[in-house]
């Protein structure tokens, strides 16, 4: 079974900075198309964003140019995926998923990691 498990949220207020990490029990393959999501208070689970084996990303409207997704190819870390936030606001207060998506159809998610945006 596979085990996704996220870091790095925690309390920032607004215009600050934050890395999230998701580690994988395994090596991610190249074919993994890995992705951050979140869902904010009152609200439904949403996309972030997304990269892919070949390094294509894509981003949601709302995070676009404020937030970076990038993966870990280092030999020994090739679990690894991130998610740079910069540029916070208080709407981006959520709990934060990344989420595997392997073979087109099997999907891991993690627990989550609580992000607050507040002065």
């Amino acid at each position: 079974q596979v085990q996704v498990v996220e870091s790095g949220g925690g309390l920032v207020q607004p215009g600050g900075s934050l890395r999230l990490s998701c580690v994988v029990s395994e090596i991610i393959f190249s074919a993994d198309v890995l992705e951050w999501y979140r869902r904010a208070p009152g609200k439904q689970r949403e996309f972030v964003a997304t990269i892919t084996g070949g390094g294509s990303t894509n981003y949601a409207d709302s995070v676009k140019g404020r937030f970076t997704i990038s993966r870990d190819n280092t030999k020994n870390t090739q679990n690894t995926m991130y998610l740079q936030m910069n540029s916070l606001k208080p709407e981006d207060t959520a709990v934060y998923y990344c989420r595997i998506l392997r073979g087109g159809r099997n999907e891991y998610w993690g627990q989550g990691t609580q992000v607050t945006v507040s002065s």
